[in-house]
């Protein structure tokens, strides 16, 4: 079973389709960072973005949709 589930991170988003680019779009970015500031990562960056969502700290405003 994946932790956190799909369908509870698809309830804070919206939909799949919204879900996937935003936590692509934050991977992103967190692989960015971390490669301009010669950073190792401990988690991969999807997994920091996907629990960035499932905890509220990352979400969709009204003008990313």
């Amino acid at each position: 079973m994946l932790y956190p589930p799909v369908a509870d991170l698809v309830d804070k988003v919206g939909s799949r389709y919204l879900l996937v680019n935003l936590v692509a779009r934050r991977a992103r970015d967190i692989a960015s960072e971390a490669e301009a500031s010669e950073n190792t990562l401990e988690r991969k960056p999807v997994s920091t973005a996907i629990e960035e969502v499932y905890t509220g700290k990352l979400s969709i405003n009204n003008n990313d949709k």
